[in-house]
């Protein structure tokens, strides 16, 4: 009996609490309220301000329904809703509890904010890095490289080492060949799955032919900028094109 009713208790101490909140007051959660904001996908609500802080981290405050949520982003989140403050939008958030404080993050997209979870599961890469990696390199150019084991392009954020880009490969190289798979195609503006199926076909052809791997991962991250070549489903033209490549280096 008192396991039921404590529970009951600190439920109704909860919402008490939270009903005493001012309009439009800028909440940074409790622990007992933020736990419930795991279940939530997205807000959508009117942008208040968007400021940087201190350590150099973008905070954006988004209305809904009179209640200020503070949410992390990317710069370039940021830039794409800083001409537009007056319009609703909305953001899809992952909510992470670290120590006693709660803190929101925020992405312009489902598959972004997906990404950023696949990332965050990797060893030794936090919510910062995540957001720096998907920031710089971007949805498209970001789960290529890592697809592609490229580790030359993973480098290029800041605070990733060749260590740490090999990690990235290493742990969801195939976790996202699955994701891709399962995403819906119109909300992801990358390669489609028809795509991924014939970069692999090609990996194997090229390895058959005595191309190196480094080789392989450099001319297919090549191949996938060519917005002609993704939408061509024939392997032969894909093969071409890499050999072509591969002659000129």
């Amino acid at each position: 009996m008192l396991g039921i009713i404590i529970p009951i208790y600190y439920t109704l101490l909860c919402v008490s609490a939270f009903s005493l909140l001012p309009h439009s007051r800028i909440l940074h959660f409790p622990i007992p309220f933020s736990l419930k904001l795991t279940m939530f996908s997205y807000l959508k609500g009117q942008i208040v301000s968007i400021t940087r802080t201190s350590n150099n981290r973008v905070m954006l405050i988004l209305e809904v329904n009179g209640i200020g949520y503070e949410i992390q982003v990317t710069p370039s989140l940021a830039k794409n809703y800083h001409n537009h403050p007056e319009h609703n939008v909305q953001i899809f958030t992952h909510y992470q509890l670290r120590e006693d404080q709660g803190i929101l993050y925020g992405f312009i997209s489902l598959p972004e904010r997906d990404l950023f979870r696949q990332l965050i599961s990797v060893t030794g890469i936090g919510a910062q890095s995540a957001l720096t990696l998907i920031d710089t390199l971007g949805l498209e150019t970001l789960v290529t490289a890592i697809i592609t084991g490229n580790s030359q392009v993973l480098t290029k954020t800041p605070g990733i080492g060749a260590k740490t880009a090999a990690r990235l490969s290493l742990e969801l190289k195939s976790k996202l060949k699955q994701w891709y798979k399962s995403v819906t195609i119109a909300s992801l503006p990358i390669q489609t799955t028809d795509t991924l199926a014939i970069i692999e076909d090609l990996e194997l052809t090229l390895l058959t032919l005595g191309y190196t791997e480094v080789e392989i991962e450099t001319t297919i991250l090549k191949l996938t900028q060519d917005s002609q070549l993704n939408q061509n489903p024939q392997v032969e033209d894909w093969l071409r094109g890499a050999i072509a490549l591969l002659s000129e280096s």
